[in-house]
């Protein structure tokens, strides 16, 4: 059914998957419809007991195009007997192809029919996505909310984004941070580094649990000589000859290699095709050497943080055995306080507590008229 509604009898649905309107696209649709008029029509459906008599399930961006526009009456088709699940399925149908809905828009509805009971499968063909693409944007809501409005910001890319959001809350501040600063080359670095922190999370330490072995080491020692000369072998021969090769006219290559030029085309052929896998290789090495550099920070700054804590912990050791020393005779006990101000460190209770062991002897001295033991006493009683 299609009608004409008054702006005012139409409300938004308040579960509107898109939540960001770009103001930009907004103005360009407000002039096109005060070109044109509004060429397809908002869908609405009848509510009972709301400010409006009809609720928007579609089309929420013309909606407020037109009111910008200030038009009295815009056409909508109206959708009856519509649940409150087929208007929002209805609602994400129409905004899920679109550009401008952010993927944590449409990660966000698709949790929200996961909740009413829908399968990824379900989903999947409800939209005509895949099963992997609705679990993909299932699995970014995992992500802290600083990362997610990088992510819809468009400063973390959608493939980049799964991987981080794969991380602990602490991981992926570390990862999309280093990221967004441009501490990596590629988008695969930031995905081999973000995958290189969730093989360190699954790890208990960043070492075996029991050293190597004198064999062990020796085998790794070979291993690391063995490679070092292999790689040091390609920068020496074979990239001179390549870039020799380059610097050749195809026409002199024809002649050059004559009947052989196909195989060697071949060989060349395998040559990268080894050059793309263990590139790809070392670019997860990399990864895997930035994650324990950074395990490695953390567990720095843990053991700093322990040490600072044991150390604001002294003061109460100090302080309990100065309680132990309230039953002694009061000399002990007065001479504790002028020994306190010499220093600032958390165990100046306890250096006081022993100070007056030292000047014991110097008090002893005999005076005419005042007891040396209670001159003390009346001062702390001051």
């Amino acid at each position: 059914m299609f009608a004409d509604l008054r702006i005012d009898q139409i409300a938004p649905n308040p579960d509107q998957p898109r939540k960001f309107f770009d103001d930009a696209k907004h103005n360009e649709l407000k002039c096109s419809i005060e070109e044109n008029g509004l060429l397809q029509p908002v869908v609405v459906r009848p509510i009972e007991g709301g400010e409006a008599p009809y609720m928007l399930i579609a089309g929420e961006r013309r909606w407020r195009a037109c009111k910008a526009a200030e038009m009295e009456a815009i056409p909508a088709k109206i959708i009856k007997d519509a649940s409150e699940e087929r208007a929002y399925v209805l609602s994400i149908a129409e905004n899920v192809g679109r550009e401008d809905m952010t993927i944590m828009e449409e990660a966000g509805a698709y949790a929200d029919l996961r909740a009413a009971g829908w399968v990824p499968v379900k989903i999947a063909k409800q939209f005509g996505k895949t099963e992997t693409h609705i679990k993909w944007r299932l699995g970014l809501l995992t992500l802290r909310p600083e990362v997610a409005e990088m992510v819809d910001k468009g400063q973390i890319k959608n493939n980049l984004a799964w991987h981080i959001a794969q991380l602990t809350p602490g991981n992926q501040m570390v990862a999309a941070m280093k990221y967004v600063r441009g501490e990596f080359d590629s988008e695969a670095e930031a995905q081999h580094f973000a995958n290189a922190l969730k093989l360190m999370e699954n790890q208990t330490s960043l070492t075996n649990e029991e050293p190597p072995s004198a064999e062990e080491q020796e085998q790794r020692k070979k291993a690391k000589a063995k490679t070092k000369d292999g790689l040091g072998k390609v920068e020496e021969v074979l990239l001179p000859l390549l870039e020799e090769l380059a610097e050749k006219k195809p026409e002199d290559l024809a002649v050059i290699l004559g009947d052989d030029l196909n195989r060697h085309i071949k060989l060349i052929g395998r040559i990268y095709s080894q050059v793309q896998l263990v590139r790809n290789l070392l670019s997860k090495a990399q990864g895997v050497q930035r994650a324990m550099g950074e395990q490695f920070n953390k567990a720095v700054a843990e053991v700093q943080q322990e040490a600072a804590k044991e150390k604001g912990e002294a003061k109460p050791e100090g302080a309990a055995a100065k309680a132990e020393g309230e039953g002694k005779p009061v000399v002990k006990k007065a001479a504790a306080k002028p020994a306190a101000p010499r220093t600032r460190t958390g165990t100046a209770a306890g250096i006081a507590a022993k100070s007056p062991a030292r000047k014991a002897p110097a008090r002893k001295k005999p005076e005419p008229k005042v007891d040396a033991a209670k001159k003390p006493e009346a001062t702390a009683g001051k």
